[in-house]
C-alpha cells in the first residue's frame, strides 16, 4: 500500500481558530491550498531553497518521530538540556490553545507578532506556489531557529516521518522513535510494519538512533533501516533499560553506566519510558558534552494535555473536592497506556468524558477504558477540529456512553461526595478543554 498522496476532502483545521494576524495569514494559505495533510517534501524543499535553506543553519537537531509520546519525550529532552544551561529551540505540533506554542526560541515561546512577521515573509517568498499550512509553519520555524543562536533544536515530526515536512533535516544529532502503534492508517499504511517503515524514514546515515521498546515486527523494521545506513542504534529494553523503584524513582542503565533518578514530572507509568528515551537520546549523541548534566531534572518536566490535573474554572462545575484530569491520547496504544493509572484511580468513582477526531479508531480507544469507568459521556465541543458526532461515540461504546453533549453538559450531570473526571480522546478536545478551563496551555 502507498497511501501517501494529496488528501481529497480532508477536513482542514479552521484557520479562524488561530488568533490575530497569524490567523489571517494561515487562512490565506489554507484558502489557496486547502489540503491540510499532503505528505511530500517537494513543495517545502523548493520554498526552503528560495529562503536560503535555513534548515542547514540550525543548531544540532534531535528529530523525534513515533505514534505516541513524541511531545512528552521532547519536553523531557528540553528540560534536561535547559537544566544543563543549553539554549534550546523546540518545534512541536499540534498546538492546544495558541499556535505560538509550536515554537520555542532559546527557552521562550515565540511572540505572536514575531511569528506573524516571519510567516508573512515566508508567504511573500512562496508567492502563488501550492503550500500547506503545516509546511509554511515548518518553514517559518526553521527561519526563526536559524536566526537566533542556540545549542540544540528539538524538532517533532508532524505525521509519519519519511515524507513529513520536518524530514528535510539531513544529518541530525540523533533520531528518536517513540512507541509505534496503529494510527493515521489512511496516510501511513494499514499494517504496523508499513507505519514503522514510514516513521523510520527519519533515520539518517551514521546518525545515532534511539528507539522506544517496540513490538517485534516494528523492532525488525527499525533495525533494518538503521543497518541500511550504518546508523548506530540504541533500543530501550535491550541497549537501555529502566525500572521503577519502590519509592517511585527510576533506575536507568545504558552503555555509559547507571543512573538513579526521581520520578518524572509527568504523570503516568508510560512517562518513565519517555523519560528514559530522552535521557538515552542525549547520552548516545552528546555524552561528551553532558558529563555534568542534571539528569534528575526530569522531575521538573511539564507538558499540558498529558494526564494533566486541571485547576481552573471547570472545577466550578463539579462538587467540591472532585478532580478533573485531561489527556490528549487518541488511539488504542494511548488508551492502553492509561490503564496503569486508571487501576490506581479506583479509590473514587471515575467519570470519562470522551471526544475524538473522526478518523480515529473510536471503539479501539474506548473499549479498554470501560471496565474502570463509573460513567462514560460522549462529548463534542463547538471549536473541536474534525470531531466525531456524539451519536457515533455512543455507538462505538456499545451504547454505554451517555450523550454529554459537551463538556459542561456532562459535568453538570455528575454528583456525589467524591469523584474524578478524565477528559480524553483527542488533543483537539484537550485544547478546547483548556480554553474552557481558562488555562494557558504551555509554559
Amino acid at each position: 500500500m502507498t497511501p501517501l498522496h494529496p488528501t481529497q476532502g480532508q477536513p482542514a483545521r479552521l484557520a479562524s481558530e488561530y488568533s490575530g494576524s497569524v490567523g489571517k495569514i494561515l487562512a490565506r494559505v489554507q484558502a489557496a491550498y486547502p489540503k491540510y495533510i499532503d505528505l511530500s517534501l517537494d513543495r517545502l524543499t523548493t520554498l526552503l531553497h528560495r529562503l536560503g535553506n535555513p534548515e542547514r543553519a540550525l543548531p544540532p537537531v534531535i528529530h523525534v518521530a513515533g505514534t505516541n509520546g513524541k511531545g512528552s519525550t521532547c519536553a523531557f529532552i528540553r528540560t534536561i538540556a535547559e537544566a544543563h544551561q543549553w539554549r534550546v529551540h523546540v518545534m512541536t505540533s499540534p498546538h492546544l490553545v495558541s499556535v505560538a506554542e509550536r515554537f520555542r526560541l532559546a527557552g521562550a515561546l515565540v511572540q505572536e507578532d514575531a511569528l506573524a512577521a516571519t510567516l508573512e515573509e515566508v508567504e511573500a517568498i512562496n508567492g502563488d506556489a501550492p503550500i500547506t499550512v503545516f509546511e509554511i509553519l515548518t518553514a517559518a520555524g526553521f527561519l526563526l531557529f536559524a536566526r537566533q543562536p542556540a545549542d540544540l533544536a528539538i524538532i517533532e515530526v508532524g505525521l509519519g516521518g519519511r515524507l513529513d515536512a520536518t524530514n528535510v533535516i539531513s544529518a541530525p544529532l540523533a533520531s528518536v522513535i517513540t512507541p509505534i502503534g496503529l494510527d493515521h492508517q489512511s496516510f501511513l499504511g494499514d499494517s504496523i510494519t508499513e507505519i514503522a517503515r514510514e516513521k523510520a524514514g527519519i533515520i539518517k546515515p551514521h546518525c545515532p538512533v534511539i528507539s522506544a521498546a517496540q513490538d517485534a515486527a516494528v523492532t525488525s523494521v527499525i533495525e533494518a533501516e538503521a543497518m541500511k545506513v550504518n546508523a548506530p542504534l540504541w533500543m530501550i529494553g535491550r541497549d537501555v533499560t529502566y525500572r521503577v523503584l519502590p519509592d517511585g524513582g527510576m533506575a536507568y542503565t545504558d552503555p555509559y553506566g547507571d543512573l538513579t533518578l526521581p520520578a518524572p514530572g509527568l504523570v503516568g507509568q508510560h512517562q518513565y519510558g519517555n523519560a528514559a528515551l530522552a535521557i538515552a537520546a542525549l547520552r548516545s549523541a552528546a555524552n561528551d558534552r553532558m558529563q555534568n548534566a542534571d539528569w534528575a531534572a526530569i522531575t521538573q518536566t511539564q507538558w499540558p494535555g498529558r494526564l494533566q490535573k486541571l485547576s481552573g474554572s471547570l472545577l466550578n462545575h463539579v462538587p467540591p473536592g472532585w478532580e478533573i484530569w485531561l489527556d490528549g491520547g487518541h488511539n488504542p496504544h494511548a488508551s492502553h497506556a492509561l490503564l496503569p493509572t486508571l487501576q490506581k484511580w479506583q479509590d473514587r468513582p471515575l467519570h470519562l468524558l470522551i471526544g475524538m477526531k473522526s478518523s480515529k479508531d473510536i471503539e479501539g480507544f474506548i473499549r479498554p477504558l470501560l471496565p474502570y469507568a463509573t460513567s462514560v459521556h460522549a462529548v463534542i465541543e463547538p471549536d473541536q477540529y474534525d470531531a466525531i458526532s456524539v451519536a457515533d461515540i455512543v455507538a462505538a461504546s456499545g451504547h454505554v456512553a451517555l450523550p454529554g453533549p459537551d463538556i459542561l453538559g456532562a459535568l453538570k450531570k455528575l454528583g456525589g461526595a467524591t469523584g474524578r473526571v478524565l477528559i480524553c480522546g483527542s488533543l483537539y478536545l484537550a485544547g478546547a478543554a483548556l480554553r474552557r478551563d481558562k488555562v494557558v496551555a504551555r509554559v
